[in-house]
């Protein structure tokens, strides 16, 4: 069993990366200009090619697949934290309202800065998300503490996000400056206009949180089998919450200030993982769900970019079609579950 187990690891690893590497190359060469690998190649190792495509991929294309990669990777592993938190299969930063708070303010910071001729850095971008995710989680939390029921806390989640959203549509909608306007691109969702400085400080931030959200493997873990496991095991139940809390809400924030909302990665791309590994252990399951989110987002981004070209959809709108069938068939196959014991 374990023979077949490891086996069944490294398969898994193996396709994610075998995809990662072909929508690596499908993504940079989707679009007006069509490349071979060979020119591909001298484009990235060599740094040479003809000019127009040189600055396309350079400036254009290959900034906004690193920031799929990395953001896609950083919603899928704070689902799992979620998730792991909650113990609800379908808990989530978009369901839960955590990118909808997060949004909200950045918008308002946004509107605040606009308004005043100021342009908002990458790093208030984030603390705004940031103080959103954690005001969002902060109800969610205090809901929890008054119901019992899953359910109602997923509804009540939901609740918040719609709140949020209606508040952020309806500042953005009557504001008056043309910038302030183009939040509603924003709002949607969308890895467009994404240059180096923002891959630099999304990547810096995302792998930190990642290497420490990779060391509490083992309590995580712990935790997994049951609060009083994980307490006889040494693990600090309050102090464990609290860095789950963070962990999950810097990645999710990360995501929202760079890219705005983007629905059903956090909740999909666990389940996914989860079933071809056949294991939750989060040793396993972290860096691989980190590779399945830029798997599932680069595939997305494609499909958005390219199905309606010149026209390009919002990132939420593709991975909805292809995340919702996947969380619908999670619920049906739980509830079968429970029927049968």
């Amino acid at each position: 069993m374990e023979r077949r187990s490891y086996k069944r690891y490294c398969l898994t690893f193996i396709l994610l990366g075998l995809f990662l590497l072909a929508l690596l190359f499908a993504n940079i060469n989707s679009g007006s200009i069509h490349l071979t690998l060979k020119e591909v190649f001298a484009i990235l190792m060599q740094k040479r090619g003809e000019e127009t495509a040189y600055n396309i991929v350079w400036e254009i294309r290959l900034p906004r697949i690193l920031a799929a990669v990395i953001l896609g990777g950083a919603l899928s592993v704070s689902g799992f934290l979620l998730q792991t938190f909650f113990n609800n299969p379908i808990a989530g930063p978009f369901v839960l309202g955590i990118s909808s708070g997060a949004k909200l303010v950045v918008s308002l910071v946004m509107i605040f800065l606009l308004s005043r001729g100021l342009l908002a850095s990458s790093q208030i971008l984030i603390l705004a998300a940031f103080a959103g995710a954690m005001i969002s989680m902060g109800f969610i939390l205090l809901i929890s503490g008054k119901v019992r029921g899953m359910s109602m806390l997923v509804i009540s989640g939901v609740m918040i996000g719609y709140i949020c959203s209606a508040i952020t549509d309806f500042v953005v909608t009557f504001a008056d400056d043309s910038n302030i306007v183009n939040l509603h691109n924003w709002s949607l969702g969308s890895f467009s206009g994404m240059s180096w400085d923002n891959v630099r400080v999304m990547a810096a931030v995302v792998f930190v949180t990642l290497a420490i959200t990779f060391l509490m493997s083992k309590p995580i873990g712990a935790y997994q089998l049951g609060e009083v496991y994980a307490r006889n095991m040494g693990v600090n139940i309050r102090l464990f919450r609290v860095q789950l809390i963070l962990l999950s809400s810097v990645l999710s924030a990360c995501v929202t200030a760079f890219a705005g909302p983007i629905s059903f990665v956090g909740i999909a791309v666990p389940h996914l993982i989860k079933s071809m590994l056949k294991t939750a252990k989060p040793i396993l399951v972290i860096p691989a769900c980190f590779l399945g989110g830029a798997v599932f987002c680069l595939f997305c981004d494609m499909i958005a970019r390219t199905v309606f070209a010149p026209t390009e959809l919002s990132i939420s709108s593709v991975t909805a079609i292809f995340g919702a069938p996947v969380v619908i068939y999670a619920m049906c196959a739980k509830a079968s579950r429970r029927e049968k014991m």
